[in-house]
């Protein structure tokens, strides 16, 4: 700052002078035509000046009160005139020649004496030599001493004034810049305060945070060790906490993550560590526990607090979860173990439907397992007796006649017994597997059409594809090829994909679902109402039915809360003006069946009505034989694969 304001008072004050300076020669040029305009070119050229022209020169310049003295010299030094009427003198020869060899006025400030050597007064004299030219040449130079006294005093002033104020305003803004760096500096400090304390604590809930339970855990297995007691760690998942963010929003799903964590943190112990680690993963440490089976039990207490509604705004939304519990020194002996072992078991109860489970070894899917079942899954795709397809009836609201079916995938392994899609399915898409996966349904499904065509039984079929397979068209080359190969018509296949699927990258699944119809291949919107498609997009894409997503139906159970019914009714009316047929999945009860029968929804599936299973199980009137019923729905679904309530995995 003290170097900025240095400059500006220099750079200021330069800028008065060269101007004060400019300005004076501009005068002492004036000067000079006023008096070589009266002067003979010859008298330049002899060095002699008559009376008469020097009187003239006289009369001439008397008017300029700025004038000291005016000399007028020819080229060579001769003096023609001088004001003060001194006969002789002698020019400074080096800005004479300058002057009238560069043509141009030389000018140079000079200080005058006038009195005695200590009582005398100095004067500030500018003397500017003016070159006088007659006919574009050059035959003197004029002399003009100008009193700069004022102007040399008014920019002293000048500049003092300058510098006065760039002073007074550089201790301002040094004031001011003091005052709000300390203001900032105690903001900061406080600032770094909080964010220390949030650091270890969730911004949503305000629960403590991995770290600070990563901390408390620390702290807890020293105690362990020195005192010899158990530590149990309960990691805790909201299921289908996903389909919630989507189907109602991101700020509802926020809002039931801080009720979750208002449940947990009220009805524990006041030594008990629950945090959040995360989207819907909440963790509770038991610092002091007896055993594995208080831990388990303490866990499955926590679960019953989940059993009353969560309120989100007018709606009640009941909520499972998935509780993993390991302990220590009983499953782990460290921190990063213990946590492992008890999302192991977490992964284990939202797999099996367990609500609660213990960590056990056998159950330990880790990464060296998913690469064998990984391995398993390629040598099934190879081998005709492992992958199966069941059939789950699809029911006709109205009439309650059998319309149509879903056919399910499952996996018989010839060691680990019937596996649910929720294993393989998700491997095969990290995999790349899926779309081999999908090939197999495909052949499955179609061959199975025929048979039953050649019975006098053509069910219609509809296979879900994957997102991974509706963004290329050789999906659409396979089912053609398929349908020839088999002599099967179009109009017996029809495809779903998931809402998902089909906003995730429109640009590139429309034109697949375009083609798909055009050779009569019927095409479905399978889990509606999570996927966010607008009413523009469904009323331009070439669908012909929609499927209402689980967790909208599943809602409705029970006492049918007004809420949720309005949901179903507006999507069942938006598809119906559209022309589209409405299927409802996940019924299980005959009381949710009657809330959509009201609410005009064209069919339903669940385990209230069959469980799914082979097709040489199928009961007689699950096999219509009405040709007229060729546009009813069968699908595969090779996706996470949703278990119906009171059904297992193996009735997927």
């Amino acid at each position: 700052m003290l170097a900025l304001g240095v400059t500006l008072v220099l750079v200021t004050s330069n800028v008065m002078q060269d101007q004060a300076r400019r300005d004076g020669v501009a005068l002492a040029r004036s000067i000079e035509s006023y008096a070589s305009g009266s002067v003979p070119e010859q008298a330049f050229t002899v060095g002699v000046l008559a009376p008469e022209d020097a009187a003239r020169v006289t009369a001439q310049v008397d008017g300029f009160r700025e004038l000291r003295r005016l000399r007028m010299w020819t080229v060579d030094g001769t003096l023609l005139y001088d004001s003060l009427a001194d006969a002789t003198g002698f020019p400074d020869g080096d800005r004479l020649d300058a002057a009238t060899r560069q043509r141009e006025p030389d000018a140079q400030l000079v200080t005058e004496v006038q009195g005695d050597e200590f009582g005398g007064t100095e004067t500030t004299l500018l003397d500017v030599y003016v070159p006088v030219q007659h006919g574009g040449v050059v035959v003197g130079a004029a002399e003009v001493m100008l009193d700069y006294q004022g102007t040399s005093d008014a920019v002293a002033s000048a500049t003092r004034t300058v510098t006065l104020v760039v002073a007074g305003g550089l201790v301002l803004l040094w004031l001011l810049l003091f005052r709000t760096v300390w203001n900032a500096s105690r903001r900061l400090q406080s600032s770094a305060l909080e964010n220390a304390r949030l650091a270890l604590l969730d911004s949503l809930t305000g629960l403590p945070n991995r770290r600070m339970l990563a901390d408390r855990l620390e702290r807890a297995i020293a105690d362990s060790h020195a005192t010899g007691t158990t530590v149990g760690l309960a990691l805790l998942d909201i299921d289908r906490f996903k389909d919630i963010n989507d189907s109602l929003g991101h700020d509802r799903g926020d809002e039931l993550l801080e009720q979750v964590a208002q449940r947990l943190r009220g009805d524990l112990r006041e030594e008990d560590v629950v945090a959040r680690l995360g989207g819907d993963e909440f963790a509770i440490l038991f610092p002091d526990v007896l055993s594995v089976a208080d831990a388990d039990a303490a866990a499955r207490r926590v679960r019953q607090l989940f059993v009353p509604p969560f309120m989100l705004g007018d709606l009640a939304l009941h909520v499972d979860t998935s509780i993993g519990v390991a302990c220590l020194p009983d499953h782990a002996d460290d921190g990063s173990s213990l946590m492992r072992m008890a999302d192991v078991a977490m992964y284990t109860a939202k797999t099996h439907r367990l609500g609660v489970s213990v960590y056990s070894p056998e159950e330990d899917d880790s990464s060296p397992a998913r690469l064998v079942l990984l391995g398993d899954l390629h040598r099934a795709l190879g081998v005709d007796d492992e992958l199966q397809l069941h059939y789950q009836p699809k029911i006709d609201l109205r009439t309650g006649r059998t319309v149509g079916l879903e056919a399910l995938m499952r996996w018989r392994h010839p060691t680990r017994g019937m596996l649910p899609p929720d294993l393989f399915v998700p491997l095969a898409e990290q995999s790349g597997l899926i779309h081999d996966l999908t090939r197999y349904a495909l052949r499955t499904c179609v061959a199975q059409l025929a048979r039953w065509s050649e019975d006098g039984d053509p069910v219609p079929v509809a296979v879900n594809l994957s997102a991974h397979d509706v963004t290329s068209h050789a999906v659409v080359d396979v089912i053609e090829e398929l349908l020839a190969r088999h002599d099967v018509p179009p109009a017996l296949l029809e495809v779903e994909i998931t809402e998902t699927a089909l906003v995730s990258d429109p640009s590139r699944v429309v034109p697949v679902l375009e083609r798909l119809s055009e050779i009569g291949v019927h095409v479905s919107i399978d889990d509606f109402g999570i996927g966010n498609t607008s009413i523009s997009q469904l009323l331009d894409l070439p669908v012909h039915g929609l499927k209402i997503d689980r967790l909208f139906v599943a809602d409705m159970a029970g006492n049918g809360r007004e809420g949720s019914e309005v949901i179903v009714k507006a999507m069942v009316d938006l598809a119906h003006s559209f022309g589209l047929q409405v299927v409802a999945e996940g019924v299980e009860d005959a009381a949710t069946a009657e809330a959509l029968r009201r609410l005009t929804v064209d069919q339903a599936q669940g385990y209230l009505y069959s469980p799914a299973v082979p097709p040489d199980r199928l009961r007689a009137e699950d096999l219509p034989r009405d040709r007229g019923a060729r546009h009813a729905v069968t699908s595969v679904t090779h996706e996470s694969g949703r278990t119906p309530q009171g059904a297992t995995p193996s009735d997927r």
